[in-house]
Order: structure tokens, then C-alpha cells, then sequence
């Protein structure tokens, strides 16, 4: 896990480094001071006659240390920033390139709301964990055993009060994180059901305000932010006992080391007729040394406090991970195929589903055959796997038996940029992107001039609603299209496809929100423009395919019937009922139907 985080490190690795080099000296100055000041008192200066030049000298020591301190402590913490805020963003776009790298297949592992959390939460707990890695994890031992260093030199027999407490305080700092850590591995995954909250009620914000359930939604927030915050505050009341508990022993250790020390002190005093012998331990050692017992506390202290930061990020850490070891099942194949030679299709023995532990196939003994050029319509009901069948043939999925030919060549044999640059695919959930039109249209070619959109959107009878807006193609989107119909956004996609010139285009229901006027334009369109584009429609109006060369009856995942219009009337009960039963609503209420076996 830590190897692959630290990979995100990348040009950021000098700053990392020269953090902890510049932590040592400041860590090693810090300890070097109270031993200079222990000295200078030992030498009883007022009592010498060159008392001013050893204040000079012993002061200069001294001040010439504590700059030396701030100066590496300040160069440190900049560094330290540098290379954490680093790794941070090189982590995010290491997190974001894998998730646009994924198939459908590995994105369905992650809800979007987990990965929202990764990007932003999981990182930033990483970031922290990293800076705090980098300075004080690595000043803490170094200070710690600096310190232990100088209390031996000082008084061996009392700096062993320290060595005798320290894993005392190591117990209860695991004890405390070993019982802390479950909490934090629930916390995450209900932050994901939190984001998860926000965004379902922000991005249908517009369906839970027609139906007025704005309590409802407030309600489950607060549930949802209740549980977040309940299992924090469990988490933190057990963390909270160990500040405490490293005061208490900061305070034992000071105060034995007062108390036999001040004992040496006067033992030795009687001992001498109540003058120390040269070379005692005297006061000033005293207070050297519960300086030194401070620090080498403080130290634990504030190994406390990154623990605690890396139980937390530990979470965030394998989260993360887990998206950056995730594999596309979807890759390009080495040397893939360039070219699509055309629009052809062939589906042989296909056979398909979700997952490898499902039990049923979602299609199934799927054979067909497409020329290029010809138009398709593919018709059935509800959960009859249409959407699932086209997606087969850019590769967003791979059949789990069978193959897909396209161009005469096995999809799997294309490289995928190539294979999916010739199959536009116009998703059945039309979504636009901030920006202007013309902004989104380049999506399909972004060298596009202003002569193709045009000729693009003419093509899906949408230039005539784009020039009704005051700023025309330069009229800005809202994010997720809100400022235009979905009829408008349909074709907005549709054009948007047409701008790639591919030699498949893929339909998935994206006329069902225009009316049949214009349905009937944009596939007269079709016909007369681009004749060599193979052109698969689905649909739920028998009207928008009955023209096509060919139509696919989907039912249950299985072909039902397959011809143009005229044969199927003559031969599919089904397809007939259907067409009839449409006609007749369609002339009564001008609706649709649902479908039925």
C-alpha cells in the first residue's frame, strides 16, 4: 500500500527529503541547548574575572543554536508543504486518470459517491498523514533519542526514570489506536452514504421539489450525517484519553526526577561539608535534565498525536489504493488495429452478463449480422437487455462468451481509441457539460469548424432552436444541460455524434423526448446525408424504426424476431400486436404503450 502511494511522490522527492534533513538539525539543536545552558551555569561566571566574555561566549553559542533551530524549522515546514501539497495533486490525478481508465464494468465496483470521497476526503486525511510524516515523525525519534542521549551524559542513574516510563506510554498509545481503528473503517463508508445523500438530492433536486419532499430528503441527510457524526465522537472521546494520560506521565517523571534529584544534590553537599565537589551533579543538571525528560515526553506526546493521524489515514490510504490497483478488464491489446475498415457488425454466439457470480444471462444466443450502411432498429420492453446489446460493440462491456466483429475485425483486436472514435454511441442519459454549445459540440471533433457544427446540427434539427437564443452556438450550458429541454439536449447530442463522422452510430432511445415530426426530419436526415454510416436505433415508437432496413426484436435477452417492417407484420404476432395496439393509442391520445410479450 505505502509503495504505491509513494509513487504519486514523483518530482516531489527532493523536498521530501531535505524536510527530514533540516527536522535533524533543528531536532539536534534544540537538545544541544539546555546542555549549553547547563554548562554556563556550572561555571559559576560571576565568580570569574573574564565573567563577560564567557556570557559572550556561552550566549552567542546559544543564540547562534536557536537560529539555527528557527531557521531549519521554518525551511522545513516550507518543504514540507511543498512536497505534501505535491504528493496530494499527484494523487488526485493519479485517482482521476485510473477512474477515466475504467470500463463500465470496474466503475460499477464503485458507487460515485465513494469515489467523490476518495478524490477529496481520503486524500487530504493522506496529505495530512504525509506532512506530518515528514516532519514531526521524523523529528520525534531523532529528538527522542538525542534527548536520551544527553540525559545518560547528564545522570545515568536518573535517565533511566525515562527509559522505564516511555513503554508505559507506548502500551497505552496501541492500546488506544488498536481499540479506535474499527470506528475509523465504519466512519468511511458512511461518509459515502453521506456524499451519497447530497448528491442524489442535489442532482434531483428538481424531482424532490415537484413531489415536495424536501423533509424527506433533509430527514435522511441527518441520518446520515448522525451516524458520521456519532461514530467520530466515539473515536475522539477514546483518542481524547491519551493527551491526559501523557500530561500525567510528563508530570511523574518531572516530578521524580525533581525529587531524587534535588537529593543527589544535598547528599552530596553534606557529603562535602555543603560544597558540591567539582564535576557533581549540581542544580543546573537538575534543570537539564527535566528539560530533556519534557522533550523525550513531548516526543511521545507527539507520537500520539501521528498516530492518531495515521490510524485515520490509514482508511483513506486503502481506499485509495484500492482504486489505484484496480484494473481496466477492458484494455487496448498490443499492436491493436488501427483502421475500421467500415460499418459492419456480426454478432456470433454472444452471451452475456454483469458479473461472473451472476446466475442468469442478461443476453443471451445473440446472432446478427449488420452491413455497413445499413439502418437498425432494435425495439423491446423494459429490461429486454437493448442498451446492453449496443454497448457491446465500442467495448464498453466484453461479452463473456461469443464475439463482435466490427469492420470484419474482433473488437477486441481494435485499439480502443481507434474502435470507439468510429462507434458513436448517443447514451440513453443525455448529458451536456458547463460551457457554451459550441464547446460541447467539439466534443465530437475538436478541431470542428463552425461550418460542420452547423451542418452537424442541421443534420439533428437543432440549428433552428440554437439561433432562437440571443448568443446563438456561443449560448452557455448550465451544468447537466438544466437550460435546455430534453428534447433540445437529445439533439444537441445527436449532433455532437454526427461531429465525429463515425462509421457506426448508435441511438439509445435519444428521440424519445422530441416530437415525431422532428423524429421523422432527423432520420429522413440520416438517410440522405451520410448513407454509408451504419445506423442503429432503439426505441420505444415502432414508428421511429419502421423505415429501417432491419429490426431487432429484443425480448428477456434473447432475439425474438429480426426483419424489416413488412416481414415482421407478416410474421411476428408480437411485433404486430404491438404496432397495431401503438397505432391505435397514438391516434386516440397520441401516446405510447407499454410493452408486453
Amino acid at each position: 500500500m505505502i509503495k504505491t502511494l509513494l509513487k504519486s511522490v514523483r518530482q516531489y522527492k527532493i523536498p521530501s527529503l531535505i524536510t527530514p534533513i533540516f527536522m535533524a538539525i533543528e531536532a539536534f539543536c534544540e537538545c544541544l541547548i539546555p546542555f549549553f545552558m547547563a554548562e554556563m551555569i556550572n561555571e559559576d561566571v560571576l565568580s570569574r574575572s573574564d565573567a563577560m566574555q564567557t556570557i559572550l561566549l556561552y550566549g552567542g553559542i546559544l543564540l547562534g543554536l536557536a537560529i539555527c533551530s528557527l531557521t531549519s524549522g521554518v525551511l522545513a515546514g516550507r518543504f514540507a508543504a511543498k512536497a505534501s501539497c505535491g504528493f496530494a495533486s499527484n494523487l488526485r490525478h493519479d485517482l482521476f486518470y485510473r477512474v477515466q481508465k475504467f470500463s463500465f464494468g470496474n466503475v460499477d465496483k464503485f458507487s460515485t459517491s465513494s469515489l467523490v470521497t476518495r478524490l477529496t476526503t481520503d486524500v487530504t486525511n493522506v496529505q495530512q498523514s504525509y506532512q506530518m510524516c515528514l516532519r514531526i515523525a521524523i523529528r520525534v525519534p531523532l529528538q527522542f533519542i538525542f534527548a536520551i542521549i544527553m540525559s545518560f551524559i547528564k545522570n545515568p542513574s536518573l535517565a533511566w526514570i525515562f527509559v522505564a516510563i516511555v513503554p508505559v506510554m507506548f502500551v497505552a498509545i496501541f492500546g488506544i489506536m488498536r481499540y479506535v481503528m474499527p470506528f475509523f473503517r465504519r466512519i468511511f463508508k458512511k461518509y459515502d452514504a453521506l456524499n451519497n445523500s447530497v448528491q442524489e438530492n442535489v442532482g434531483g433536486i428538481r424531482v424532490v421539489k415537484s413531489f415536495v419532499r424536501e423533509s424527506y430528503e433533509t430527514e435522511k441527510f441527518d441520518k446520515a450525517a448522525s451516524e458520521v457524526r456519532d461514530d467520530f465522537t466515539k473515536a475522539e472521546k477514546i483518542m481524547a484519553l491519551s493527551n491526559p494520560f501523557m500530561t500525567l506521565m510528563i508530570n511523574v517523571a518531572a516530578m521524580l526526577i525533581s525529587y531524587l534529584g534535588t537529593t543527589i544534590i544535598i547528599n552530596n553537599g553534606f557529603s562535602n561539608g555543603g560544597v558540591l565537589p567539582e564535576g557533581a551533579f549540581a542544580a543546573a543538571d537538575l534543570s537539564a535534565l527535566i528539560t530533556y525528560g519534557i522533550q523525550i515526553l513531548s516526543c511521545c506526546m507527539m507520537f500520539s498525536m501521528v498516530f492518531v493521524m495515521i490510524t485515520m489515514s490509514l482508511e483513506s490510504a486503502r481506499r485509495i489504493t484500492e482504486v489505484l490497483n484496480e484494473e481496466s478488464d477492458i484494455v487496448s491489446p498490443e499492436n491493436g488495429v488501427q483502421e475500421v475498415k467500415d460499418g459492419s457488425i456480426r454478432f456470433e454466439n454472444v452471451n452475456f452478463k454483469y458479473s461472473k457470480k451472476a446466475q442468469k444471462y442478461a443476453l443471451s444466443d445473440i446472432d446478427l449480422d449488420i452491413k455497413s450502411g445499413e439502418t437498425v432498429g432494435i425495439l423491446g420492453g423494459t429490461g429486454s437487455s437493448k442498451t446492453t446489446l449496443i454497448q457491446l460493440i465500442p467495448r464498453l462491456y466484453d461479452t463473456t462468451e461469443g464475439t463482435v466483429y466490427v469492420g470484419g475485425v474482433n473488437v477486441k483486436d481494435y485499439d480502443l481509441d481507434t474502435l470507439r472514435k468510429e462507434v458513436s454511441v448517443v447514451l440513453q442519459k443525455n448529458v451536456l457539460f458547463s460551457g457554451t454549445i459550441k464547446e460541447n459540440l467539439r466534443w465530437g471533433d475538436e478541431n470542428a469548424t463552425d461550418e460542420d457544427i452547423e451542418r452537424v446540427c442541421k443534420l439533428a434539427q437543432a440549428d433552428e432552436f440554437i439561433r432562437s437564443f440571443p448568443d446563438g452556438y456561443d449560448t452557455h450550458i448550465e451544468q447537466g444541460g438544466t437550460n435546455v429541454s430534453g428534447g433540445q439536449k437529445q439533439r444537441l447530442c445527436i449532433a455532437r455524434a454526427l461531429l465525429r463522422k463515425p462509421k457506426v452510430l448508435i441511438l439509445d432511445d435519444s428521440t424519445s423526448a422530441v416530437d415525431t415530426k422532428t423524429d421523422a426530419l432527423i432520420r429522413q436526415a440520416f438517410k440522405e446525408e451520410i448513407p454509408d454510416t451504419t445506423k442503429i436505433i432503439i426505441a420505444q415508437r415502432v414508428t421511429s424504426v419502421e423505415h429501417a432496413d432491419k429490426i431487432i426484436l429484443l425480448d428477456g435477452g434473447k432475439i425474438l424476431a429480426c426483419g424489416n417492417h413488412d416481414e415482421l407484420m407478416a410474421t411476428c404476432p408480437t411485433y404486430r400486436e404491438i404496432y397495431e395496439e401503438q397505432t391505435r393509442k397514438s391516434s386516440q391520445e397520441g401516446g405510447n404503450v407499454s410493452w408486453r410479450k
